[in-house]
């Protein structure tokens, strides 16, 4: 995962686990969470071909999807506050149901229509949906759970998330090879009425709370964030992480597929970071546990430019050992694909390092006693990341690593290489942003750590 993208956001979880022995959870405890892993399915096998459906088969532009993509990624994460306050007033039940409806008929449509005004239509009615779902499973499982179980049930939950981001990428390749982009639409939106459902015929207890939020609330603490000089900068630096890792779906399936060929499955490629993710993270944080929180997301940060170096030497290595690499006679591997796995698993270390530590720097900064406020949006480095990442993407895809029906008729197969031979580069801008970042958040620790310290002495001179 996942999944911050998607799959990190839901990653953060993991790190309140309880070592008490596992309590028994009421039925929609367990309804819940299925419709959680169906929903992660469709989503991530949906997210995972999304640059390659609004270009392949849509017709955007390079240029163009990496504007659509970042919009509806970048929705998708500003949104779910006002879907949970709207939640809390209508019943997560009803909730429920309207998110699943709008997604199977978002994902249906997607699958027969490939019309650029509908798909911009059907990409918002996704992003509406999709934006529900954080909240109400979430705020179901709290609703569900006792202070007894309650890490033990977001520990499973996270879980779940993950294996259905797994699971969906893993499904969608002989979908995608086999029948065509579209029908991963398909994929998904079955998978989304079935979620439905659940919803309707299975999810008996709707889950209500007695305080609801205003609209008008939920803006002003937006505004009390953006207006947050300190708060702001860091969100803006973490961004930079963030930019580097949604490359997952912006560039790297377009990127396997233009140089490997369409039978190349970049969607495997990509389940290796949730993997990692799954089986380090809770023995990363723990090993942090007594460092600060500022050190864990820098050590995170550096591995950034790190792993976008090694996913750039997949190109070089092919020039110096050939297409194909033997693993002891076991199997053998294209240079491109050992580099992006190995560039992706230490993108997975890093978002170990940093994404269960995040939270808690980002509360240790907002002004004391507004933390439930500020925290409410510290995922909007999520929403700058995906604008930053996606068009960036689009970019450098068209520069470095054109889309085939773009090149001139009638090339050879050498001149045809020729427009190919620099892509690597793109992950240069990668690098050069991870270690840009990485130096920010440095001088940022420094002067925050600075000026904490002068205020703490001037309380203590005070007295």
């Amino acid at each position: 995962m996942m999944n911050q993208s998607p799959e990190a956001d839901e990653n953060n979880t993991m790190t309140d686990q309880s070592d008490q022995n596992i309590v028994k959870f009421p039925k929609a405890f367990w309804t819940a969470n299925f419709m959680e892993l169906l929903e992660r399915a469709a989503f991530y096998g949906f997210y995972i071909s999304i640059t390659l459906y609004l270009t392949d088969q849509v017709g955007f532009t390079d240029k163009e999807t990496g504007y659509v993509a970042g919009a509806f990624v970048a929705l998708l994460f500003f949104l779910p506050p006002f879907a949970g306050a709207l939640s809390d007033r209508i019943g997560f039940k009803n909730g429920l149901v309207a998110a699943f409806t709008l997604l199977t008929i978002g994902y249906t449509l997607l699958g027969f229509f490939q019309h650029k005004t509908i798909v911009l239509f059907t990409l918002a009615l996704i992003a509406i949906g999709g934006s529900f779902i954080k909240p109400l499973i979430a705020g179901t499982i709290t609703k569900l759970t006792t202070e007894d179980n309650r890490a033990r049930g977001f520990a499973l939950f996270y879980w779940i998330v993950n294996i259905g981001s797994f699971s969906g990428k893993t499904f969608v390749p002989f979908i995608r090879i086999g029948y065509g982009l579209e029908f991963v639409n398909f994929f998904s939106a079955v998978l989304s009425f079935a979620a439905l459902l659940f919803a309707l015929f299975a999810f008996k207890q709707d889950v209500t709370v007695r305080e609801t939020k205003k609209f008008s609330e939920i803006f002003r603490s937006l505004w009390k964030v953006v207006s947050n000089p300190r708060i702001m900068l860091l969100i803006l630096i973490v961004s930079g992480f963030w930019t580097t890792q949604y490359q997952l779906y912006a560039t790297m399936p377009k990127y396997v597929i233009r140089l490997l060929g369409e039978s190349a499955k970049p969607e495997w490629i990509a389940n290796i970071n949730p993997l990692i993710v799954v089986l380090f993270v809770v023995l990363i944080t723990k090993l942090m546990s007594k460092r600060r929180a500022s050190t864990s997301i820098f050590i995170g940060m550096l591995l950034v430019p790190v792993a976008a170096f090694v996913i750039s030497l997949g190109q070089v290595m092919e020039g110096a050992v050939g297409s194909s690499i033997s693993f002891f006679g076991l199997f053998t591997a294209h240079p491109l694909v050992i580099t992006l796995v190995v560039g992706i698993a230490l993108q997975g270390f890093a978002e170990s390092f940093i994404s269960p530590r995040y939270l808690e720097y980002f509360s240790l900064l907002a002004p004391k006693g507004e933390e439930g406020t500020y925290l409410g949006f510290s995922y909007l480095y999520s929403f700058f990341a995906a604008i930053a990442g996606f068009i960036i993407s689009g970019y450098l895809l068209e520069r470095y690593c054109p889309d085939p029906k773009t090149l001139p008729a009638g090339l050879t197969v050498l001149e045809k290489a020729a427009y190919y031979q620099d892509a690597h580069q793109i992950w240069y801008y990668f690098i050069a942003i991870g270690l840009f970042t990485s130096a920010c958040l440095l001088l940022f620790i420094f002067v925050t750590d600075r000026n904490d310290r002068k205020k703490s002495l001037i309380v203590s001179e005070g007295q």
